[in-house]
């Protein structure tokens, strides 16, 4: 099948290996990233922010977040996402031109029967 799918993430994230499964189970192939090795570069993130809003791809309860100490300083999202891909919410999957955060399978089926 031509689905081209792409998925950020980490090893350890439990909804990133979930996402991995949901996909393997249904025979699609997909592209991951894991974000401890490479970051999402610019473009992509704009890409990917275009469907999901910047400040939902922002992990506020992760470590990194914390270790950074960000909930007590003003900073620019985009610019601490660039620069510490561990922060991002995960898995940010894309298709095309859209994008998830998080374990969403409703709409990746949905993705998967537009691919049809």
């Amino acid at each position: 099948m031509g689905i081209n799918i792409q998925i950020f993430g980490s090893l350890k994230c439990q909804n990133t290996n979930k996402a991995m499964r949901f996909f393997k189970e249904r025979g699609i192939k997909f592209h991951f990233v894991d974000l401890k090795e490479k970051s999402i570069t610019a473009g992509e993130l704009d890409n990917i922010s275009r469907s999901v809003p910047i400040e939902n791809l922002i992990d506020i309860d992760g470590k990194e977040y914390l270790k950074l100490n960000l909930k007590y300083i003003i900073h620019d999202i985009r610019e601490k996402l660039l620069e510490f891909p561990l922060l991002f919410k995960t898995p940010v999957t894309r298709f095309g031109r859209l994008s998830t955060v998080g374990y969403e399978p409703e709409i990746w089926k949905k993705w998967i029967e537009s691919a049809k």
